[in-house]
């Protein structure tokens, strides 16, 4: 297998764990907070989707999905660069969508500027120093496998919160 193959194969589970988790899922629970203050599913999948983009297009250079059009349709009172690390409670109650359709949309949009970018590559493309802030300095494969680290443990966060009873 390929490395470009294994990085389409991982991101294309967070793909369909994205997908499952806002399948069937009603706006109600959605907004929810677990025992009032715990982070709802809209917030989990707003940050995820948020995460992936700009940590793969600060890789590849390219242009994020938010800043093509999704940060205006989904309207949310943050800065433009605002990702979701650091945001206080209200904050977070502040993401609110009419359609949870429109997360899995922009989520799409970003799952597609990800395959554009680890499609092509391969193990040299991995050792790039992309963070020197670090030691070690981050490499761009050490930012990828982050970057689905960080996505999967969200996505299961949300998949925890949708099978709470009312929280």
């Amino acid at each position: 297998m390929e490395i470009s193959e294994l990085l389409v194969d991982s991101f294309g589970r967070v793909r369909e764990l994205y997908v499952a988790t806002a399948d069937d899922l009603d706006l109600e629970v959605a907004h929810r907070r677990p025992s009032g203050t715990g982070n709802p599913i809209v917030w989990l999948l707003w940050h995820t989707a948020r995460v992936q983009d700009d940590h793969v297009c600060g890789l590849s250079g390219g242009q994020q999905a938010w800043h093509s059009g999704w940060s205006e349709k989904l309207g949310l009172p943050f800065e433009e660069g605002a990702i979701g690390y650091g945001q206080s409670s209200e904050e977070v109650d502040a993401v609110r969508v009419d359609r949870i359709q429109d997360l899995v949309d922009y989520h799409q949009a970003v799952h597609q500027l990800t395959l554009d970018y680890v499609e092509g590559l391969d193990a040299a493309d991995l050792d790039r120093i992309v963070d020197r802030h670090w030691t070690p300095p981050v490499t761009a494969g050490a930012r990828l496998v982050s970057v689905l680290g960080d996505c999967l443990q969200h996505l299961g966060q949300a998949a925890y919160v949708k099978g709470l009873p009312e929280a």
